[in-house]
């Protein structure tokens, strides 16, 4: 019903999703937080078809953010747990569909088996072209930015790279995301209203959707909900808007 409604024409290219409420959708059912973790695996798979139904070619994911480590020990080992083998049911499928993962964040914080994990999925996958998914994992904007400066102030240190050459195309080139374009459409689930340190360069010019459905239950309905919200709207990047003057007011 839902999908009958959308102009596929006028869908963004890029969405990214802050995936919140995992932890209180399973406190409310009495359970464990990463109980409602486990059942976020749901979601993404639905989301995943979706975008592809759309002919929405990317899907950023806020896996794990450079805070999260903040987390009890337990919560923090469960989720790479989690996600280690999340990989390895689904690699078959990426394979298969000719889906691409990507990585964005700093990997070099996580143990050598999830990194091995990641890095065989990225092998694997590095020629499909179809769809891509991008997971942000140990990701921070902040950290990111940081990041890109360094390198850049660096290059500059060298006498590779001189001052005036940097503009905003070359920023955007050190960053995490240099072959990803931009995010149109950012959606956050649970309630919650903020960006939360993520894609902070690169939603410079996205459209925000924020929901009070959490994580867990949030299904493809949903999504067609937030694509039909976001199809509605005026995007003019600065620009104004003029309307005609009507004859009375000549």
């Amino acid at each position: 019903m839902y999908m009958d409604n959308i102009d596929v024409s006028k869908a963004p290219s890029h969405v990214a999703i802050i995936m919140d409420g995992n932890g209180r959708w399973a406190q409310q059912r009495g359970q464990e937080r990463l109980y409602g973790y486990q059942h976020g695996i749901r979601p993404i798979r639905e989301t995943m078809e979706a975008c592809k139904e759309l002919g929405i070619k990317y899907l950023t994911l806020y896996a794990f953010s450079t805070e999260n480590w903040k987390r009890p020990e337990e919560e923090v080992n469960g989720l790479w747990e989690l996600l280690v083998r999340s990989i390895h049911e689904e690699f078959k499928t990426l394979r298969e569909n000719n889906i691409r993962l990507h990585i964005i964040g700093d990997l070099s914080q996580l143990s050598a088996n999830v990194r091995q994990t990641i890095e065989a999925c990225l092998e694997g996958t590095k020629e499909n072209n179809d769809f891509h998914i991008i997971l942000a994992l140990n990701y921070g904007g902040r950290s990111e930015i940081v990041r890109a400066v360094q390198n850049i102030a660096e290059k500059v240190a060298q006498g590779l790279l001189k001052p005036e050459a940097i503009d905003k195309k070359l920023f955007s080139d050190y960053l995490y995301t240099v072959e990803i374009p931009d995010p149109e459409f950012i959606i956050r689930t649970s309630g919650e209203v903020r960006i939360s340190n993520f894609l902070l360069w690169q939603a410079a010019y996205a459209e925000f959707y924020f929901t009070s459905v959490l994580w867990p239950d949030f299904d493809k309905k949903a999504f067609y909900e937030a694509i039909l919200n976001f199809q509605n709207r005026e995007r003019r990047f600065g620009a104004a808007t003029v309307e005609p003057l009507n004859k009375s007011n000549k």
